[in-house]
C-alpha cells in the first residue's frame, strides 16, 4: 500500500509510503490519498488528521518517472475538477489536517503541506518550489495558498527562485508553525493534534470554516457568514458545557474538555 491510515482514538496518521521515490505521487496514490482524507472527514469518532511520509520524507511532489513514462494509469491527472493532481488539494474539509515534515516537502509536496491547516517541521525539513528547475507548473493550489499563507512577497521569492528553505527562516516565513528536532516531526504533531482534538470541536470547526471562507468574500458577507456559523455553533449547546467548566475553574487546571 502506498497510503497507510491508523486511526487512534480522535486523531488518524495518514502515511504516504513510497520511500524509493521519496514519497512521489503517482495517479493511484493520488486517488488513494484523496480518498483516505474523504474517509477522514466523513468520520465522526475523528476529529484530526496528520498527514506525514515514510522514511523521513514528506513528499517530493508529483512521480516525474511517471510523468515521463505516458502511462496514462500512472500519470496523475490533471482537470479543471474534481480532485487534484496530488490528491486532496481541492478539497475544503470540515475537520483540521496537521502535516508533520520532515526531509523535503517540495514542488506538489510543499503545495500538499501548504494546503494543510498547520506544519510541524523538522529544524532540517526543506520546502521549495524544486518543480521551477525542471519547467513544471503548480497547479495543486500553490499560487494561491503560498500567497495566502505567507504573503506575496515569499510566496513569489519561492515560486521565482525555486530555491529551498528550512529552519528559522521556513519558520519565519510561516510555512512552519512549529519546529522540532529531526525524526520529531511525527510524535510532536500527533501531540499538537490530540491537544486541538481535546477541544470543543463545534466552535472551532466552525471558526476554522469560516476562516477559509471569508478569502473569496466582502467583508460585509464575510461578517455575515461568521455570524451564521457562529449561530450554527450556539445552537448546538456546546457553549453551555463550556460556561459550566468555565464556572468550576477546571480552566486553571488547564482542562478543556
Amino acid at each position: 500500500m502506498t497510503v497507510h491510515y491508523e486511526a487512534d482514538g480522535p486523531v488518524v496518521v495518514i502515511t504516504l509510503d513510497r520511500p524509493e521515490v521519496a514519497n512521489a505521487i503517482d495517479r493511484p496514490t493520488a486517488e488513494t490519498l484523496a480518498d483516505a482524507f474523504r474517509r477522514f472527514d466523513a468520520d465522526a469518532s475523528l476529529s484530526v488528521a496528520v498527514l506525514t511520509g515514510a522514511n523521513g520524507k514528506f513528499c517530493c511532489g508529483a512521480d516525474l518517472k511517471a510523468m515521463r513514462s505516458g502511462d496514462p494509469a500512472r500519470v496523475t491527472r490533471v482537470t479543471p475538477d474534481g480532485d487534484g493532481p496530488v490528491g486532496p488539494t481541492r478539497m475544503l474539509l470540515g475537520k483540521p489536517v496537521i502535516a508533520a515534515v520532515e526531509g523535503h516537502a517540495v514542488a506538489g509536496g510543499l503545495e500538499l503541506a501548504a494546503w494543510c491547516d498547520l506544519r510541524v517541521a523538522a529544524e532540517d525539513a526543506v520546502f521549495g518550489v524544486f518543480c521551477r528547475r525542471w519547467g513544471i507548473p503548480l497547479m495543486d493550489g500553490g499560487t494561491i495558498r503560498l500567497a495566502r499563507l505567507i504573503g506575496h512577497s515569499h510566496a513569489l521569492d519561492l515560486i521565482l527562485t525555486g530555491r529551498g528553505v528550512s529552519g528559522e527562516e521556513a519558520r519565519r516565513m510561516g510555512l512552519a508553525n512549529r519546529l522540532v528536532p529531526p525524526g520529531r516531526a511525527l510524535p510532536e504533531a500527533v501531540s499538537l493534534a490530540r491537544e486541538i482534538a481535546g477541544c470543543p470541536q463545534a466552535a472551532l470547526r466552525s471558526d476554522r470554516l469560516s476562516s477559509y471562507e471569508q478569502w473569496s468574500l466582502g467583508l460585509a458577507e464575510a461578517l455575515a457568514g461568521e455570524y451564521h456559523h457562529g449561530m450554527g455553533t450556539l445552537a448546538t449547546g456546546e457553549m453551555v458545557g463550556g460556561l459550566e467548566r468555565y464556572a468550576s475553574g477546571a480552566w486553571r487546571r488547564g482542562e478543556l474538555t
